[in-house]
């Protein structure tokens, strides 16, 4: 993925659906809990949803430090990124409006941000 703010993916029905980035902060001032909230919207024709993919804060930590980086606003929402693109893609989760990425989901997303990008010419 290229844009993390803005990008599509199909569903398992063959529906692609047009997802933007809404907001990210800290659970814990707007429900009381230890996580990072991304926010985002999806869209396709007429059908609207929301979803907020919730980080756990310890969690965070703990990939951060295994693969030795730092938590940064921008490496979170891309996290909620990926973790959403794969709900949507495997019909995961997808009745729910708020999910929590589990430690092996955010593990397994921060080493597909690690791998190299290709080049195009």
């Amino acid at each position: 993925m290229e844009n993390y703010r803005r990008f599509t993916a199909v569903d398992p029905y063959g529906r692609t659906w047009q997802i933007e980035f809404r907001w990210q902060q800290n659970g814990i001032s707007i429900r009381h809990a230890d996580t990072i909230d991304v926010k985002f919207q999806l869209m396709r024709g007429e059908d609207v949803m929301e979803k907020v993919i919730a980080a756990p804060h310890p969690d965070l930590l703990f990939v951060s430090k295994s693969l030795e980086r730092q938590i940064t606003d921008s490496w979170v929402m891309k996290l909620g990124a990926l973790h959403l693109k794969e709900m949507l893609e495997t019909d995961r989760d997808m009745e729910k409006t708020l999910v929590t990425a589990n430690r092996e989901d955010l593990m397994r997303h921060a080493r597909k941000l690690q791998e190299p990008v290709p080049v195009r010419r």
